[in-house]
């Protein structure tokens, strides 16, 4: 076991059984760097985000940050899942860094972010997986990520799986309490009523509701809001048939 490894068991350790552990452990990451950068922890089933939960956005940035991505699907994380590696970019103003995710770069440097870095802990060691979990740090200046705050990054990544798998399998109201941010649930569970109601899968979804976001300019929580909780529908879309209607 490598000392990086080690490290990781130790810090995962002082959080188990902890109220919000992946919180905790993006505020003690925060707390370690050297610099004030916000803290976004993501835990993802796809390199899209589409079937992924926000653990924690510790800092306005990385609310912002975490938020773009989700709404987008594109970014920092998406491309370090994709690669399997962490993705370091010390000035969104550079072209070649971003040129992945390039929406995503201009809408992020208007809300403040002037550089990210994105540190993946995949499942498995194959390059080009598409799951896993993501730390991303966010700052307000452009400016390179220090040695020592990568290490700090990854041992803090490497906890937060550790805690992860260490959690039983309770039941979903007890997990989506314990980890996900409540802003999540509300779109998870959007694409599962738009799914059911037009017979799609999870993904087309997903991408319907993000055109429509984008489209009416609105947050994708918000819309999922208003599809969960005000009775919302998008229009152009053919809803499925009940299942007791007649042929």
């Amino acid at each position: 076991m490598t000392a990086r490894r080690v490290e990781a068991v130790v810090l995962a350790s002082q959080y188990v059984g902890h109220s919000s552990p992946a919180r905790a452990i993006a505020q003690a990451c925060r707390d370690t760097l050297s610099r004030p950068y916000a803290v976004g922890l993501t835990l993802a089933a796809d390199a899209s985000l589409g079937r992924r939960a926000c653990l924690a956005a510790e800092g306005t940035l990385a609310e912002c940050g975490e938020t773009l991505q989700v709404n987008l699907g594109e970014g920092p994380c998406v491309q370090a899942l994709e690669r399997a590696e962490p993705v370091l970019v010390p000035d969104l103003d550079g072209r070649d860094d971003v040129r992945a995710w390039t929406v995503y770069a201009g809408q992020a440097r208007a809300k403040g972010i002037r550089a990210v870095f994105a540190y993946p802990v995949v499942n498995g060691d194959r390059t080009g997986s598409r799951a896993g979990l993501v730390l991303s740090l966010y700052d307000d200046r452009p400016g390179p990520l220090s040695a020592a705050d990568l290490r700090v990054a990854g041992i803090h990544a490497h906890a937060a799986e550790l805690l992860l798998l260490s959690v039983p399998t309770p039941a979903d109201d007890a997990l989506a309490e314990t980890w996900l941010l409540p802003l999540d649930a509300v779109i998870h569970q959007a694409v599962g009523m738009i799914s059911y109601r037009h017979a799609l899968t999870t993904d087309q979804a997903l991408a319907l509701l993000r055109a429509h976001a984008h489209v009416e300019g609105v947050d994708l929580a918000d819309l999922s809001h208003a599809v969960v909780h005000g009775g919302r529908r998008l229009p152009g879309v053919t809803t499925r048939p009940p299942p007791d209607a007649a042929p």
